[in-house]
């Protein structure tokens, strides 16, 4: 991990400990300077999923910067007593990099989602982003990965979004970021969120960190995987009093 910041481990994943400004700004120097650079946004579903699964253990600590997303990783820190900046979140990140990607012209490949998000996304692009040099928009249901990868060596772009969920997004970033010196990040359902068809919670519930009961209230299908976070929590309960 080639990390600037200071990092915070939790549970064996190293956290970069900055603002999110900071981070955003980190990441835009790297793709102004061509660097490749792997990105994890992960919360306590991902670290829970790392602990159990070798494999992707090994595919996220090869990243280059992992960064806190979810309050549950917060409170996880300062329960440890190695308190983190502040919260970033994945989708932040994302949309203030699709601003200054606008601005300043970049090259970008989005890759994820169903057809129709990705049918919305171009469409929105295209009328409140038209700077951006949209390379590459492709759903998350492709068959052939090696059509995908070449797809993108041949673009070159400057920013690779992967929105196909954890753990696939991450290992396919692992896998191919050497096709492109640009910034490769996986972003989860931030497709879905960018074009309205998934509501992000209201700006009381981020304040107040219950975006996560906000989504389980507006989808309910999510208390399977919202249990893992009180599972996290004993996990760090346990740790603490070693």
């Amino acid at each position: 991990m080639n990390d600037p910041f200071s990092s915070v481990k939790i549970m064996g994943i190293p956290f970069a400990n900055t603002t999110r400004k900071q981070f955003v700004e980190q990441l835009q120097t790297r793709v102004k300077n061509h660097q490749n650079t792997f990105v994890v946004t992960a919360n306590p579903e991902i670290v829970m999923y790392a602990r159990t699964d070798n494999s992707y253990r090994e595919t996220i600590l090869k990243a280059d910067y992992i960064s806190p997303d979810g309050i549950g990783i917060i409170k996880a820190a300062n329960s440890l007593k190695t308190p983190l900046s502040e919260r970033i979140a994945g989708y932040d990140i994302f949309t203030e990099l699709v601003e200054w990607a606008n601005k300043t012209h970049q090259k970008v490949y989005f890759l994820g989602a169903k057809p129709a998000v990705i049918s919305a996304l171009k469409s929105k692009l295209s009328t409140s982003f038209p700077n951006i040099q949209l390379v590459g928009a492709h759903d998350g249901y492709f068959k052939d990965e090696a059509v995908i990868a070449a797809d993108i060596e041949h673009q070159q772009p400057d920013i690779v979004f992967v929105a196909t969920g954890f753990p696939r997004q991450e290992k396919f970033i692992a896998q191919h970021r050497h096709l492109s010196n640009g910034l490769w990040m996986g972003v989860g359902g931030s497709f879905d969120v960018f074009v309205g068809n998934v509501k992000r919670a209201p700006k009381f519930w981020q304040t107040h960190h219950l975006e996560w009961f906000y989504r389980l209230l507006t989808d309910p299908r999510r208390l399977r995987r919202q249990m893992i976070i009180p599972q996290f929590m004993w996990e760090i309960h346990k740790l603490k009093n070693k």
